[in-house]
């Protein structure tokens, strides 16, 4: 494997990033397909969103009342390189949704304990800890780039935790109390890997975002790429590169064979059109975080026609989780920008923390949950197109906390315009 670290060229036109590094990472639940993969219709894969087809699609009125449930929501916010704060407001209106349509938990309402780490690792386990002195019961959390500092302290005391997503090694293998809504591979392996089979190529040039998050698996990635019989090469960018054509260059040098990028959409927007601009023509792939509409107004639609797009959440899908969330954030939020995959993924954690507690009756403590999570049957994981998770720690042969197997891909059409999203890689999870 070649890594190389791109000259960190700087562009009047810098600005820092909109999302948290770990979100376009995600490394854990969104995916890739390959044609195979693709092509197949197993019985056992679930229909995309299954749950929420319903006429009624908040559901019937189920409200929780009695004495509330503290759950903690934990969030990087807003800081000098990330804006996640539309989180806290996702998370607000989905407590409410949640209280008045799902009976909150074990029939009492929720309430958010809420805390922001500005991506800072002292903060981060500030954070963990005050949860820990306010008392809550459990907590949600989207993403985050300090996430052990957030966890850690929760794994110390037990307290339930439930993640979107993260290739951390330490949450990863915790088999206590840390809960993880992701396959914590498949975006950035199994998809480029599947792709380059798909094509016939015998290498993968990722084009990723240089930041620490984004580039958290490139430990484990060599010896995938080698059990694959690929080659592989990473070409690091720094956030903020309007002009990526110099190192997309020394990429077509390179004989790149499938390039797959990795990093927010401003980030993709400079790497797709330096690619075209260098004449590259070969395959290209990218995570969902790359395409958005600001991506087909400054990239031209042939340029992203046909590629195939791993997708963490199935932000501007039309499929019934989606109008599930749109609905919700339209309901109980206020001005809340649903094409942004970001602030979806709180919604995500938060609702499946609830869904995964259906059961739950009697005394509500972080033991109680912790035990019934663990026990839960599998479900669909709300909000995520079809998915389906369980908790008790079989989903993912070598990481305990894992709780979904298989994820979500969808490819462009001709106008560059995200098309049906396809739950992929599954197969249920075991006793």
């Amino acid at each position: 494997m070649r890594y190389i670290l791109a000259p960190r060229l700087r562009s009047a036109h810098h600005r820092p990033l909109r999302r948290s590094s770990l979100t376009l990472l995600a490394a854990t639940s969104a995916l890739l397909v390959s044609v195979a993969a693709c092509g197949s219709d197993d019985a056992e894969t679930p229909a995309a969103g299954g749950a929420t087809t319903d006429a009624n699609v908040l559901g019937s009125v189920d409200k929780a009342a009695g004495d509330p449930v503290k759950i903690g929501i934990i969030s990087d916010g807003r800081s000098a390189t990330v804006d996640n704060s539309a989180q806290f407001d996702v998370a607000e209106a989905t407590a409410k949704w949640l209280n008045e349509r799902k009976g909150g938990i074990g029939g009492r309402p929720i309430k958010l304990v809420t805390c922001e780490t500005l991506n800072d690792p002292a903060k981060g386990a500030d954070c963990g800890n005050q949860m820990i002195e306010n008392d809550v019961v459990a907590v949600a959390v989207a993403e985050s780039g300090v996430v052990e500092s957030v966890a850690q302290p929760l794994a110390d005391a037990n307290i339930p935790a439930m993640f979107f997503g993260s290739g951390n090694q330490t949450l990863l293998s915790d088999p206590e109390s840390t809960y993880l809504l992701g396959d914590p591979t498949f975006a950035t392996l199994s998809m480029p890997i599947g792709v380059a089979k798909d094509k016939g190529a015998d290498k993968v040039t990722e084009v990723v975002i240089d930041v620490p998050a984004a580039l958290d698996q490139q430990r484990i990635a060599p010896a995938r790429y080698e059990d694959a019989g690929l080659d592989y090469e990473v070409v690091a960018v720094a956030p903020g590169t309007a002009d990526m054509t110099p190192q997309m260059q020394n990429v077509v040098n390179g004989d790149p064979g499938v390039v797959f990028v990795v990093g927010n959409d401003s980030f993709c927007i400079s790497a797709f059109n330096g690619l075209r601009a260098v004449g590259y023509d070969g395959t290209i792939t990218a995570i969902s975080q790359c395409i958005t509409p600001a991506t087909r107004k400054a990239v031209p639609a042939d340029e992203l026609s046909g590629m195939v797009i791993s997708a963490i959440t199935p932000g501007g899908g039309t499929d019934p989780s989606s109008v599930l969330y749109g609905t919700v954030m339209d309901t109980y939020g206020n001005d809340i920008d649903v094409e942004d995959t970001s602030p979806r993924t709180i919604f995500i954690s938060l609702s499946g923390l609830q869904a995964a507690l259906a059961g739950i009756s009697g005394e509500i403590t972080p033991e109680t949950i912790n035990a019934t999570i663990k026990a839960m049957p599998e479900i669909e994981l709300p909000g995520a197109a079809g998915l389906r998770f369980r908790c008790n720690g079989k989903a993912s042969p070598d990481y305990p906390a894992v709780c979904v197997r298989g994820g979500l891909s969808t490819t462009l059409n001709d106008k560059g315009e995200i098309g049906d999203f396809r739950v992929i890689g599954y197969s249920p999870i075991e006793d």
